[in-house]
């Protein structure tokens, strides 16, 4: 639930060119919409607005946040008489959309109090009032259809966001309090780990068919593909942790230049979240005992590349692991962790950002970050999907990410 976006419309590329009728659209933009708050349940006013790290922001301006995204990009454009709840807050909750105007810095989320809590849902009611309105004049038309449904998707990701947030603040509090109680989840022993043969030659990859994907999924092109194999299951926390008991943290030869440095000066051991002992970990549910067959979580792409040199293999790229989701014998591609590519996040050849600030989504972002693919235990419900890119940089390591091996055959 992940910001992993000016009157300009996407263009197709960027929203997907089928359109949905207006019941449908209406009915799943609401339902996105419900499930923000929702997330929020029994977090108090206190919780809600701490920064805990720059990269992080306040689960209040979250709510916020895809709030303001609707309020810019479908509302101001295409309702002639609209009024904003306050003006104000369009430089408070605008994040990197420098042609929308001025941002409040990002670093500095944390020191916002007002507007409180309650202020911002009575923001969202607004948004969401008029939203309905909007949209009960019938269909929509096609810049705005696209509009609502970038928006509904970017609230998927900030859903996302705001998870992998909340479990940094409250990671920080010696009590470690819990965001919501879980269920425990059930242990199973991890498949013996094989590699699978992967398809070799010349493939295409990227975003194909009518469905909604981001601009950055496309345009789908061809890739050659080598000789290859990619694990059949995602690296467990037993086999991390016998890379930890050997020393992999302080071998420098296990590490790319600037992992090895990163690690150092950052006084890294062993994942996020890991206690001392490596028996357990904190995670939305307080502290719970680390299950060895689980996947490793939290590590970063240096992290999860140290770990396949220690283990004789190496990360797949992300075409690789493309054409590995769609094998039915390999388990784990979606919704466990994030899995780390080699593949550094670049434009796929002929992307073109549309025009505006909404083509400031993705495209501006393309250097110094790293590829991961599939999804996590944090990923809403239909946000997944095989051409999906989200990025990071490769020191960040608060986000569910794992890895999967592979090896040249």
């Amino acid at each position: 639930m992940l910001d992993a976006m000016t009157h300009a419309v996407p263009s197709p590329s960027a929203a997907g060119a089928r359109l949905q009728p207006v019941q449908d659209l209406a009915a799943r933009l609401f339902a996105t919409r419900a499930l923000t708050p929702d997330l929020c349940a029994g977090l108090a006013p206190e919780d809600m607005t701490p920064q805990s790290m720059p990269d992080a922001s306040p689960a209040k301006w979250h709510l916020a946040h895809t709030t303001w995204f609707f309020e810019q990009f479908a509302l101001k454009p295409f309702v002639a008489d609209y009024r904003e709840f306050n003006a104000g807050f369009a430089a408070l909750f605008n994040s990197y959309y420098v042609s929308a105007g001025p941002r409040y810095a990002r670093p500095q989320r944390g020191l916002v109090t007002r507007p409180t809590v309650a202020e911002v849902m009575r923001y969202r009611a607004h948004v969401d009032t008029h939203l309905r309105h909007l949209l009960g004049r019938g269909e929509p038309g096609r810049d705005l259809a696209r509009v609502l449904e970038l928006g509904l998707h970017h609230e998927q990701q900030h859903q996302e966001l705001l998870l992998t947030d909340m479990l940094h603040l409250l990671s920080h509090n010696p009590l470690k309090p819990a965001w919501r109680q879980l269920p425990t989840p059930q242990k199973r022993a991890a498949p013996a780990l094989r590699f699978v043969a992967g398809p070799e030659g010349a493939h295409a990859i990227g975003h194909c068919g009518e469905g909604f994907h981001f601009d950055n999924e496309a345009p789908r092109h061809t890739v050659w593909l080598a000789p290859h194999a990619v694990a059949n299951r995602l690296v467990s926390n037993a086999e991390y942790a016998a890379f930890v008991r050997d020393g992999g943290y302080r071998n420098p030869l296990l590490w790319l230049s600037d992992g090895w440095a990163t690690a150092q000066r950052e006084g890294w051991r062993a994942p996020l979240y890991w206690s001392e002992d490596g028996a357990s970990a904190f995670t939305l549910g307080g502290e719970l005992e680390l299950d060895p067959a689980a996947p490793v979580c939290h590590v970063s792409h240096y992290e999860a590349d140290a770990f396949a040199r220690w283990a004789g293999a190496r990360l797949p790229g992300e075409a690789e692991w493309e054409e590995a989701a769609r094998h039915p014998r390999l388990a784990g591609m979606f919704g466990q962790v994030w899995q780390w590519t080699a593949s550094p996040y670049t434009a796929y050849p002929g992307f073109r950002p549309a025009g505006g600030a909404i083509g400031e989504y993705n495209g501006k972002f393309m250097v110094n970050q790293m590829v991961l693919r599939g999804s996590s235990l944090a990923t809403p419900p239909g946000h997944a999907r095989e051409s999906y890119r989200n990025f990071f940089h490769p020191d960040r390591r608060w986000q569910f990410s794992g890895l999967r091996l592979a090896w040249d055959a």
